[in-house]
């Protein structure tokens, strides 16, 4: 507590709500005219939302969907996702948040594992539910376009060039489907019933990544997302209550909301503050995305290590207003020092790195955002938050210690979605979340992320964290992104493979062999170097280390790179 900025409490009321839907209609209510997401040049205010979820959560009422019954959401930054998030939640069903990019097995295996009854999907990714609909229990499927809530002639343009000019709505057949403006025009002649909705019913099945395995549903309840949220809230306060804002607070939402991570720093963040969300569907179109950020004096961006680092290469990102910039929270994976000074020297506005899981509803620590300079750590426990560091054994590790983090709050998840056992083996007997991530925690109660457990790589007895090496490779100037997993090695049981994207194509494996002796221990040095154009990544920014990993495996009877 000595270390948290002076007016934030230790502990967050958030029995004030008795559900998130009652957050919802507060903000609709409240800040009823102002705009609360913005694509395209086109804006909804508060009552839009208000008004469209109202009528799509009467039609899913109306098809007969019984009261916490799951619908999936199979969209990316689009209008017509909180419209969906607020109808589903307010019909008094349960939001199954799914990942667009999924390939047809990925979606079967979520959509059979959730059970759900609807689903609402963008015509861009129909094909992959087209596939496999017949394989799971989905009776209903609604199907937006992007052009849906654009207006005339807008929206027309818009869907003609996605389908007829760019050519990414791949065919689909999905008989019965109801597409999205028929599904609200159809609940406008209904009445949205009001259920009861209780602080322990659920309202979120968010899916883990699955990065390092299945992927499982974390239960979120309304008063666990209720509880994160106004955590949340208290800990964004110093950053502007520091230097004061002008004009609506405004969030750049680059991270696809249907992540946890944005669903709460973004999507019910800003709604809470009735502040505007600039939607950004591709982040991967780094030029489009600096065109739209530039029309805006926004105050918050949450993002990736990936995504500040491709922006603050950009050449015309740095022409940008960034006068009023008051928070760039990192999280998702761990944000690199070089790239932290990148961004610092671009924008003037320190990374502020946070992190949490889709298991703790999003972030459970954060540095202050009152902060000026990197600190290399994740920060502080937010309030409600209490974390140990642990051994295998359960026991706390001395301050300083390497160990697995621990977490305990009402921002942990009540389970996993019908996985009793792999619940149980997730916490501690006294009720801590066990996140699977190595971490070390100081006197003063920051926190430094070391790596995922699973990535940890032993070479000869010693534990090797890829994330320690890779943040070093990334620094030098000829790399762009680099990455790290373990192989396994006749003579050392693993050896350290390190993947590289060039920024220098005159870079060989002899340059960074040569500057990693001079930055790492022998036993740390990567053995086998390979250059690629690009890295695997989730959505959301992470280098896939699971994929690279299985690739390399199987290369195994073949020539791996050049040895050190």
């Amino acid at each position: 507590m000595k270390s948290y900025p002076a007016g934030v409490p230790a502990d967050v009321d958030f029995g004030q709500y008795g559900s998130v839907v009652a957050l919802l209609e507060e903000s609709f209510a409240k800040y009823r005219d102002k705009k609360a997401y913005v694509l395209i040049d086109k804006a909804m205010t508060y009552g839009d939302i208000d008004r469209l979820s109202a009528a799509f959560g009467a039609y899913l009422q109306g098809l007969g969907l019984k009261r916490n019954d799951r619908v999936a959401i199979q969209m990316p930054n689009v209008l017509q996702y909180p419209v969906a998030v607020a109808a589903v939640l307010r019909a008094g069903f349960i939001v199954v948040n799914v990942n667009p990019l999924y390939t047809a097995r990925e979606l079967a295996h979520q959509l059979k594992d959730s059970g759900a009854s609807a689903i609402i999907v963008l015509e861009n990714f129909a094909h992959a539910l087209d596939k496999v609909i017949g394989e799971t229990s989905v009776k209903h499927v609604v199907v937006a376009s992007v052009g849906d809530l654009l207006g005339f002639p807008k929206g027309a343009v818009v869907n003609f060039v996605l389908r007829r000019v760019k050519k990414v709505v791949p065919t689909f057949s999905l008989p019965g489907s109801v597409r999205f403006n028929v599904a609200v025009a159809k609940g406008q002649r209904r009445t949205l019933e009001r259920p009861e909705i209780r602080p322990d019913d659920v309202a979120v099945l968010q899916y883990t990544g699955g990065t390092t395995g299945v992927s499982k549903g974390a239960v979120l309840l309304h008063r666990t997302i209720i509880a994160n949220l106004l955590a949340s809230e208290a800990w964004m306060m110093p950053a502007l209550e520091r230097r004061p804002i002008s004009g609506q607070l405004t969030f750049i939402c680059a991270l696809p909301l249907y992540h946890v991570f944005a669903f709460i720093s973004c999507a019910l963040l800003a709604l809470r503050a009735g502040g505007l969300n600039v939607l950004i569907p591709n982040p991967r179109d780094i030029p489009a995305t600096v065109k739209e950020m530039a029309k805006y004096r926004f105050h918050a961006i949450p993002a990736v290590n990936t995504l500040f680092n491709a922006l603050a290469d950009n050449p015309d990102f740095k022409k940008i207003d960034f006068s009023q910039l008051r928070i760039a929270n990192g999280g998702g994976m761990a944000v690199q020092e070089a790239v932290a000074q990148k961004w610092l020297a671009v924008t003037g506005c320190p990374i502020v790195e946070g992190y949490g899981l889709s298991e703790t509803s999003s972030g459970v620590t954060c540095n202050p955002t009152d902060s000026m300079a990197y600190t290399g750590t994740i920060g502080l426990p937010l309030p409600n938050v209490d974390i140990r560091i642990i051994d295998d054994a359960g026991n706390d590790v001395p301050p300083g210690a390497p160990g697995e983090i621990a977490i305990k709050g009402p921002q942990v998840m009540e389970g996993y979605w019908q996985r009793p056992d792999e619940t149980a083996e997730a916490m501690t007997p006294d009720g801590y979340f066990k996140s699977g991530d190595i971490g070390t925690m100081d006197e003063r109660g920051y926190i430094k992320l070391i790596d995922r457990k699973k990535d940890m790589i032993v070479v000869s007895g010693f534990n090797v964290y890829p994330n320690e090496i890779e943040a070093i490779v990334a620094a030098h100037p000829g790399v762009t992104e680099a990455a790290v997993i373990g192989v396994p090695d006749e003579h050392s049981g693993e050896a350290v493979m390190l993947f590289v994207v060039r920024r220098d194509p005159k870079l060989t494996s002899e340059d960074l062999l040569k500057y990693c002796k001079e930055n790492l221990t022998g036993y740390k040095r990567p053995k086998h170097i390979e250059f690629r154009d690009s890295l695997p990544h989730t959505n959301v920014g992470k280098v896939l280390r699971k994929d690279l990993r299985e690739e390399a495996l199987r290369a195994m009877g073949k020539t791996m790179g050049r040895p050190a």
